[in-house]
């Protein structure tokens, strides 16, 4: 880590919650659940088999059973999907871009077919960082854009506008991105 800007070092350090406790206001998962607070930083990246689908209207995006779950301290998961899966003639590079300190400078990415186009409505990472390299492959994109389904259950938006997390039935918070998260 010592190899690291020393801004990447500051963005990692500043977070108090890395997943070894759970908040006193973080909710308590039912059996069958998961709470986003036992979820680590830096984020652990899990294979995922249940079927996933993006629909943009009634366009199929990606059907997959090779995604990827990103868990992060007080993240719903964000599921990266193999780009093999993905329908490519509807991809198109979008301008702009970000940087993770977990998972290193993103790309973003648009959706387009004939005059319809959706900009902005997924991310990857070609480059990542250490630990977050088998996203090199794979695509994320937002479920407040486009219908997200997991097991045939629709996916809700991670709140912020800024993230990309999928809230399931599965999942307990309170989630980052919500009013008041801001030094999650």
């Amino acid at each position: 880590m010592s190899d690291l800007p020393a801004w990447i070092r500051a963005a990692r350090d500043h977070w108090r919650w890395r997943g070894a406790d759970r908040p006193p206001f973080a909710a308590t998962p039912a059996a069958g659940q998961e709470s986003v607070w036992d979820y680590p930083r830096p984020p652990r990246i899990v294979a995922d088999t249940r079927e996933v689908v993006v629909l943009w209207g009634d366009r199929v995006v990606v059907r997959t059973r090779g995604a990827l779950r990103v868990l992060e301290t007080s993240h719903p998961p964000s599921f990266y999907l193999p780009l093999r899966d993905v329908a490519q003639r509807y991809l198109e590079r979008a301008a702009g871009g970000s940087t993770c300190e977990w998972k290193g400078p993103a790309q973003y990415w648009s959706l387009r077919d004939g005059d319809d186009r959706l900009d902005s409505v997924g991310w990857s990472y070609p480059e990542p960082m250490a630990g977050a390299e088998a996203l090199a492959t794979c695509i994320s994109f937002y479920p407040s854009a486009l219908t997200c389904l997991v097991d045939g259950e629709r996916a809700r938006a991670q709140a912020g506008g800024f993230y990309g997390g999928w809230i399931t039935s599965e999942l307990v918070g309170p989630f980052k991105g919500e009013p008041g998260s801001g030094g999650w």
